[in-house]
C-alpha cells in the first residue's frame, strides 16, 4: 500500500499540495480529480519520488520513499507523465524496452525480451512494433509509452493525465487497458484525471484535491454525488444512472 501522510509542497511561497493525507487501496485503480492547479500532478510526482516534499511522509509498503534505492524503487513504481515526447529516432520495441532499464541496465536478456513481447501483446501493437514513434498516431503513441510502463512490471503504477490529446475512441481504449492491468495483473494504478465520467465509470476509488488540498476521498460510489462533486468543482452536476454507471451531467 502507498500512503501519503501530511504532505506539503511550496514553490517560490506559494502551496501547491498542503497537508495530503491519502491512503492508496491496492490493487485497485485510484483517480485524483480537481479543478486546474488542484495539486493532482504534483502529488503523483512526489509519490513517485521525482519531484521532493517539504513535510509529511510517504510509505511505500510501510517504508518511507526517501529509504529507497532508486533502482529498487524503480522495481516497485513506475509512472508516465503528461510531457512524455522522446525526440530520439525510436521504433515502438525500442520505447517499449526501456521499461526493462531497472532490471537490465541496457543488456537485455531473454527474460527481459519475453517482458517486452508480452507488453506489446497487451497493448495490441504488435503490427506496429517496429515503427517509428513519430509515424504513430496520438492513440499508438500514448499506448506504447503504457506498453512501456508495462513492461517495467511494476506494483505500482502512476499515470498523470494519460487522456490527453486523444479522442473518445483512444480514450476508452486506454481506460479498458488500465482496468485490466488491476483485474488480471493487480496492479495498482493511480491516474490524474480531468473527466469525472471516466473516473465515475473506471475507478475503484477517488481522491478530490482543491488548492493543494484532500477535500474528499472514498469510493466511486460514494464521490459521485452533486453534494461532493459541487464542492470540489463548484458547480452544479446532475447525476443519471446509465448502463450500471453514474454519468455527471454539467452542460445545462
Amino acid at each position: 500500500m502507498i500512503e501519503v501522510r501530511d504532505v506539503s509542497k511550496s514553490y517560490n511561497g506559494r502551496t501547491v499540495v498542503d497537508r495530503a493525507s491519502v491512503a492508496l487501496p491496492k490493487g485497485k485503480i485510484t483517480s485524483f480529480i480537481g479543478p486546474n492547479g488542484a495539486g493532482k500532478s504534483t502529488l503523483l510526482s512526489i509519490i513517485s519520488r521525482l519531484i521532493g516534499k517539504d513535510e509529511g511522509e510517504v510509505l511505500i509498503e510501510g517504508r518511507e520513499i526517501s529509504q529507497w534505492k532508486t533502482n529498487e524503487l524503480a522495481r516497485k513504481i513506475s509512472i508516465l507523465k503528461q510531457s512524455n515526447h522522446i525526440n530520439l529516432k525510436l521504433t515502438v520495441r525500442e520505447l517499449v524496452s526501456f521499461g526493462r532499464f531497472p532490471y537490465s541496465q541496457g543488456r537485455l536478456t531473454k527474460e527481459d525480451e519475453a517482458s517486452v513481447d508480452e507488453a506489446i501483446r497487451y497493448l495490441n501493437l504488435e503490427a506496429i512494433q517496429h515503427k517509428h514513434l513519430d509515424q504513430l498516431s496520438g492513440g499508438q503513441s500514448q499506448r506504447a509509452f503504457i506498453a512501456m510502463v508495462v513492461a517495467q512490471d511494476t506494483e505500482y503504477v502512476l499515470l498523470d493525465e494519460p487522456l490527453n490529446n486523444l479522442d473518445m475512441k483512444h480514450s476508452v481504449q486506454i481506460m479498458q487497458t488500465l482496468r485490466r492491468l488491476a483485474d488480471e495483473l493487480g496492479k495498482t494504478v493511480v491516474i490524474v484525471l480531468h473527466d469525472i465520467n471516466f473516473a465515475s465509470c473506471y475507478s475503484d476509488f477517488i481522491v478530490a484535491l482543491k488548492d493543494g488540498r484532500v477535500v474528499r476521498q472514498g469510493t466511486a460510489e460514494a464521490m459521485i454525488n452533486p453534494a461532493v462533486l459541487e464542492e470540489v468543482y463548484e458547480m452544479a452536476m446532475d447525476i443519471r444512472l446509465i448502463g450500471g454507471n453514474k454519468i455527471c451531467v454539467y452542460y445545462t
